[in-house]
């Protein structure tokens, strides 16, 4: 059964980011749906290539990969409901766990943010 609400969980992200996002899924390491890419350059000369929205569906945990700067953040997961954040990912038990409109919001708020850096 569980898996069952897995599976059911992760279709149901893959049509949020894809109607979102306007971009068609691409498999970021394995696991990892990405939508959309994005250049980034640290100071430290790190550079490289990454989606602009992702999740990863796991066995035992849903990862958001959220931007770890992205404006208003700690204030969304406020309100996301029940989740565990990391630096640029939230984790979370199943879809039922969190407001899916709250979500949505993070997702319109990461793109505009993206676009607003020019990636």
């Amino acid at each position: 059964m569980k898996t069952v609400r897995k599976q059911e969980d992760a279709y149901k992200l893959l049509e949020l980011h894809q109607r979102i996002s306007q971009e068609e899924a691409v498999v970021w390491y394995p696991s990892i749906i990405g939508f959309g890419c994005y250049h980034y350059k640290y100071d430290t000369g790190t550079e490289g290539d990454s989606p602009i929205l992702a999740f990863a569906a796991r066995q035992a945990k849903i990862s958001l990969y959220i931007d770890q700067n992205l404006p208003g953040r700690q204030e969304l997961l406020d309100r996301l409901g029940k989740h565990k954040a990391a630096v640029g990912c939230v984790y979370v038990n199943k879809l039922a766990d969190i407001d899916m409109e709250v979500l949505e919001e993070i997702l319109v708020k990461s793109i505009e943010y993206h676009r607003q850096k020019g990636e």
